[in-house]
Parts: structure tokens; C-alpha cells; sequence
């Protein structure tokens, strides 16, 4: 075995680290454990009926078609399917607008590859979705960070950011930016808000790079329009998933923007993995076409709905009044704020004792902040494990307020 296989792995591999979120993962995998700790959509969300159905149709009419290797830019029926729904949303593109990716965690990596030299300035939220700050660190992206109000990335903070760069004849190669329930922190990003930031792109000729995941995924509250469609020159850059409105396994996403950015995408996946599969990508636009689509999706949007709901019940019950958190419209999350002087480490390990896993928050912030927070994730566990699974975690979040002040007391009196 060669002695140090540091000096051959490339520098981009050697920029990469394992997943905090997977590795913690690996610890929730005991069937006895409450996991809030995964993205992860409900089994019970999933069509499996409608899929076998599809499946079986496909492989009767058209199996040889499906079985074979298609354009990279993917099946042009399920672009044109997914151009018509953004028409009918009264967004202004057509299919050479659109490509497909195996699943948007491609599309983040190809967005990587494209743009990002080492040392390049990228723009994220603080705290920001781990999967695409890991993807951009891969290629030697500098993260920069925003910080987050009640209404998403700061504009004024973001101003103050672009100007210091370009005082400094600087310029990032792009925002990146979840609008609607952000992953981690479960917030909605108001339309003046966007309006705002794309002035900000369009006055500093800087990209924006909105991943929008979980935009289907609303409870309550008006939907906003995609920053796409808002801006209409080129400066937006889509990212959009069946991940959490079909199935994580079809692996199937896709990307929104100016064919001349396309055209580098599709070269740069050519050299990933030639195609999306076909076969998957044909029960897809088949299923997109069906009743059933908006009827399993509504489904959806009613259990993630009903299980939110009990979470949130579960912090208004059993939370001491230290600990805040965020109330999402929609999506698969909300943000969980301690008191300073705790550590969301400390809370995890205490909390996996009790069989209950949250993903520490500090993992979403490029600048190692967010040490008293945490991720929850309410569309996994089901209504009654997610009431054992809260009052615990308040148990133990309880337990550690309490020893805090009693530390503090005998310390006052030593």
C-alpha cells in the first residue's frame, strides 16, 4: 500500500470532508431511536401503488425506449412537462431553460465545477443548507456568510458584504440562497425581500443561485413567486428536486436557467454520468401527467401539515422559556435556538442517551457560529413518536439549564 495516499488524492478531494449530517445519521439508525436528525420525507408520503402502476405501463408500452441512454440534458417529455408547470406559475421560460440532474445535489456540484476557481467568494446564508456549502468547499469556494433575519438573508448585511468586496476589487461568483422554508432554519423569504436582493445582484452583476427544494411543500400562507421569475434576466439560477414531493429515490432534479449557463452545466455532467436514468425519468413525467400527482402531493402537504403542528405543540408544552425556535409555513423544518451558554453538542449526546437525535447546528454556519443551535426535522417521525420524541429533548434541554444555574449559584458563592 502506497505510504501516503495524501500526496496523490487531488486537492479537491482532499478539500472534502464526510457529511456531518450522514455521519450523525449512522447514530440514529437503532430502530429505537426518535431521529429528528434527517431530511428525511415520510415513507407514508411515498406512491407506491401509482409508481408500480407507471412502472409496469412504461416497460408494456415503451421498455425498450426506457431502458436506453437518453440526451444528457435529460427526457424532453419530462422537461416539457416541468417548463409547462413553471408557465402555468406564470414563469417566462421554455425547455432549453431547463435541464435535468440526478437529483439537485448534482445540480449543486455542477454549479461548483462551472463557476468556482480555488480561492473564489461564495455567499451563503448564516446558517445555510451543509449539502450545498460542502459541494462549493469541494471545489475551494471561500463561503462568506449573511446573516439571517425573520425575513432570510439580510439585504442590508449583503450590501454591506458586496461593497467591501468590491472595495477590495473582489467579486463572488454567486448567492446562494433557499427562499422558501430554509434548510435549517425554516424561513420564508417575502417577495419585497427577494425584490431587494435581486436589486442588490443586478447592481453588483453578481448570480444568484436559489435552491428551492421544498417550495411545493406549503401549509399555510401566500406562496411567494421564485426569484426566477422576479428577476427575468439571467441573473437567477434555479434548483429544483422531486426529492421531497415524490420520492428522495428517484433521484431526479433539475436546473432553471439562461441556456448559455446550461450548455457548461451539460458538458461539465457529461463527464458525471452521461444521463440521468432514463427509465426513472420516463415514470416521473408519466406520474407528473396523472391525477394522482397533485392528489399524493396534497396528501403531503397535509401530513408534513399535521406533524409540524404536533411538534410545534410538543415545544409550547414542554420548552423552558429560555429556548426559542422558528415556525415554518411549509417545508421539513424549523430552527431550535438554546441559551448561550449551552452547547447544542452537549444537548445531542445528553439527548441520544435518552434515544432522541437533532442535528447540531453549528455544521449549517461556513463560520463555525451556531453553536447553541439545532435542526429538527418534523416529517419523518410519526404524531406519537414525535411527542415522546420533544418531550424528551425539552427533558434534557431542561436538565441542562438547570445544572448551568446551579453551577453558576455554587460559583457565586465560592
Amino acid at each position: 500500500m502506497i505510504s501516503d495516499l495524501n500526496n496523490i488524492f487531488s486537492d479537491m478531494v482532499n478539500r472534502s470532508k464526510r457529511s456531518a449530517i450522514r455521519e450523525i445519521l449512522k447514530l440514529t439508525q437503532q430502530p429505537d431511536i426518535i431521529s429528528f436528525a434527517g431530511g428525511l420525507p415520510a415513507p407514508a408520503s411515498f406512491p407506491i401503488e401509482d409508481i408500480k402502476n407507471i412502472t409496469n405501463q412504461i416497460l408494456e408500452e415503451d421498455g425498450a425506449a426506457a431502458l436506453q441512454y437518453d440526451a444528457t440534458e435529460g427526457l424532453p417529455e419530462l422537461r416539457e412537462t416541468l417548463v409547462e408547470s413553471y408557465q402555468n406559475q406564470g414563469v417566462n421560460c421554455d425547455i432549453d431553460n431547463l435541464i435535468i440532474t440526478t437529483a439537485s445535489q448534482q445540480g449543486l456540484d455542477l454549479l461548483g465545477k462551472v463557476f468556482i476557481n480555488p480561492g473564489d467568494k461564495v455567499i451563503c446564508g448564516l446558517p445555510s443548507y451543509l449539502g450545498g456549502i460542502s459541494a462549493f468547499v469541494s471545489y475551494g469556494a471561500e463561503m462568506i456568510g449573511v446573516p439571517l433575519d425573520n425575513d432570510g438573508m439580510s439585504a442590508i448585511e449583503l450590501q454591506k458584504t458586496l461593497e467591501k468586496l468590491s472595495e477590495k476589487g473582489e467579486k463572488p461568483k454567486f448567492i446562494y440562497i433557499i427562499p422558501d422554508f430554509q434548510n435549517p432554519a425554516g424561513i420564508t423569504m417575502p417577495e419585497k425581500r427577494r425584490l431587494e436582493i435581486i436589486d442588490i445582484a443586478h447592481t453588483y452583476d453578481v448570480l444568484i443561485v436559489e435552491d428551492s427544494p421544498y417550495r411545493e411543500i406549503r401549509f399555510e400562507g401566500k406562496p411567494q413567486r421564485l426569484m426566477y421569475q422576479l428577476d427575468n434576466t439571467g441573473h437567477v439560477i434555479t434548483l429544483g428536486t422531486f426529492s421531497k414531493i415524490v420520492a428522495p429515490g428517484f433521484r431526479i432534479g433539475w436546473v432553471l436557467a439562461h441556456p448559455d449557463i446550461n450548455d457548461k452545466l451539460v458538458v461539465s455532467k457529461q463527464s458525471a454520468d452521461l444521463c440521468t436514468p432514463t427509465f426513472v425519468q420516463k415514470i416521473a413525467a408519466k406520474y407528473m401527467k396523472s391525477e394522482n400527482y397533485e392528489k399524493n402531493l396534497n396528501k403531503t402537504i397535509e401530513l408534513y401539515h399535521k406533524r409540524r403542528d404536533v411538534m410545534l405543540d410538543g415545544f409550547r408544552k414542554h420548552m423552558p422559556t429560555e429556548v426559542t425556535w422558528t415556525e415554518p409555513e411549509g417545508g421539513l423544518f424549523l430552527f431550535v435556538t438554546l441559551p448561550e451558554y449551552l452547547s447544542a453538542e452537549d444537548i445531542f449526546r445528553k439527548a441520544i442517551e435518552k434515544k432522541v437525535a437533532v442535528v447540531i447546528g453549528n455544521v449549517f454556519y461556513c463560520n463555525g457560529e451556531g453553536k447553541n443551535t439545532m435542526r429538527l426535522n418534523f416529517s419523518y417521525v410519526n404524531e406519537e413518536l414525535n411527542r415522546i420524541g420533544i418531550k424528551k429533548l425539552s427533558e434534557t434541554i431542561k436538565e441542562a439549564i438547570a445544572t448551568y444555574k446551579s453551577n453558576k449559584k455554587e460559583n457565586s458563592f465560592a
